[in-house]
């Protein structure tokens, strides 16, 4: 069935050009426009789509070639897309960036998925003819490319004056646009990545900030034209596509505040679709977990929290006793790192859970990064022993016992072992979307279901 959506991604020629403030100060004017934006993110990023939603109002969604299989990618951008009236995705890296030397599960495979238009942001620092040169190689690398435009950034009225016709003769390129350098209102710099839209000081001064120079210096009426004229939308498949199932209700209590962020929206979309009510709560500042059948701690930052995770002394001996009660549990990263004994930072150590044997610690550097394949030695809540998915890792820790439940690998044939796994738990630093392989999401729900009627049983009087 044919469906107009109409969109628009923005790419970079690599790290660093921009992209994100450029296409939030896209979203900023669309939505000071009136308009009903949605956001999406090429590859496994969590902060950015923060930031879209805090902008949009919608939840910002991942389209990550790696993690979800094609047919589900172009579902999710169809279905997601209902109802805006454009939406904006942003890329990741360079244009043409994938694994290792090659474009695949790259921001170029996003566009060409899902038949995008493309505006290719570039900064112009410390270059000028350059540009052109620069811009027709990445036209010229692949035919299929689907870029239509370029947005220039940190750039000036007076340079942009001159770039301008120039870049247009010399590419052939329309050229849409630009930003300055907008004093405070930069947006993908941070330490460590650490900084979420939460954290961000005035983020909706900035922003308007930010819209008003959209409006000034960006052809915000010429991206939108492009976006409508946005071929119809390829056909997907949802991710249960083929597989039998009913939903059985269940309460899945979901961590979310300040250290607990990282979720994909559309896994718990899919976690609701099997039958579950999600329950959030804060591991911070709650008492103790909410009346549940299952238990999601997603990632996070609980190492910038350490200290008030660990005062809150009745919540994590509540997560500990109903843990190992046999709680059906999906701990990924921050969540996994608080079921540890103890975490250390450069501020002490802290007493987490104690739910796992072993400490966490903070490293200066990546540890074990990246997109990864995975291989259960043994079954966990969530995967059958045997089974083999994808997963990414980005966290600047390590434990003394990450669990040795799975087999995690890289394309480069380095491997290691990680993940507790058991029929009740799922607990390690592999961050995982559950719309890869929806198998996952149902073997949970149906593990909390079954939970739950253990659960009523003991309880009824009979």
């Amino acid at each position: 069935m044919l469906e107009r959506i109409p969109r628009v991604l923005i790419a970079g020629t690599g790290s660093g050009c921009g992209k994100t403030t450029l296409v939030c100060a896209l979203m900023a004017a669309m939505a000071r426009r009136g308009l009903t934006v949605q956001g999406f993110k090429c590859g496994p990023d969590y902060i950015d789509p923060l930031f879209h939603s805090h902008i949009t109002g919608r939840p910002s969604r991942n389209l990550d070639p790696f993690l979800l299989p094609e047919p589900t990618l172009r579902h999710l951008l169809r279905k997601n897309s209902r109802g805006a009236d454009c939406s904006v995705i942003e890329g990741v890296m360079g244009f043409y960036d994938g694994l290792g030397a090659t474009t695949t599960a790259s921001t170029y495979e996003v566009a060409a998925a899902t038949e995008t238009p493309t505006l290719l942001a570039l900064t112009t620092r410390g270059a000028s003819a350059s540009l052109a040169a620069l811009i027709k190689g990445f036209t010229d690398f692949r035919p299929d490319n689907g870029i239509v435009g370029v947005l220039l950034n940190e750039t000036s009225e007076r340079l942009y004056a001159s770039l301008k016709p120039m870049l247009e003769g010399e590419t052939g390129l329309e050229v849409l646009g630009y930003l300055p350098r907008v004093e405070g209102c930069s947006l993908e710099s941070r330490h460590l990545g650490l900084v979420t839209a939460q954290e961000v000081e005035d983020l909706d001064a900035k922003l308007a900030d930010l819209a008003e120079q959209a409006e000034r210096s960006l052809d915000l009426d010429r991206v939108l034209a492009l976006a409508s004229a946005a071929p119809p939308s390829p056909e997907g498949l949802p991710p249960t596509a083929g597989l039998a199932f009913e939903p059985r209700p269940f309460r899945l209590a979901v961590a979310r505040d300040r250290a607990f962020c990282f979720y994909y929206r559309d896994a718990l979309d899919l976690l609701e679709e099997t039958g579950g009510q999600l329950v959030f709560f804060s591991p911070l500042s709650d008492a103790e977990l909410p009346d549940a059948d299952g238990l999601y701690l997603g990632g996070g930052y609980p190492e910038l929290h350490a200290a008030r995770l660990a005062a809150n002394i009745s919540m994590l001996r509540d997560i500990r006793r109903r843990v190992t009660e046999g709680l059906p549990t999906f701990a990924e990263c921050g969540g996994f790192m608080v079921l540890c004994e103890s975490l250390r930072t450069e501020e002490g150590v802290f007493a987490m859970s104690g739910v796992l044997k072993g400490d966490v610690f903070m490293t200066r550097s990546l540890t074990r990064f990246g997109y990864v394949d995975l291989a259960a030695r043994r079954q966990s809540v969530l995967a059958p022993q045997g089974w083999t998915g994808r997963g990414h890792e980005f966290h600047y820790s390590d434990g003394t016992n990450n669990g040795d439940g799975f087999v995690v690998s890289k394309a480069d044939g380095r491997a290691w072992e990680g993940i507790h796994a058991s029929s009740s738990l799922h607990a390690g630093y592999p961050h995982l979307h559950l719309c890869g392989d929806a198998r996952l999401a149902l073997n949970f729900a149906q593990a909390c279901a079954e939970y739950r009627k253990g659960k009523r049983k003991h309880e009824s009087p009979a």
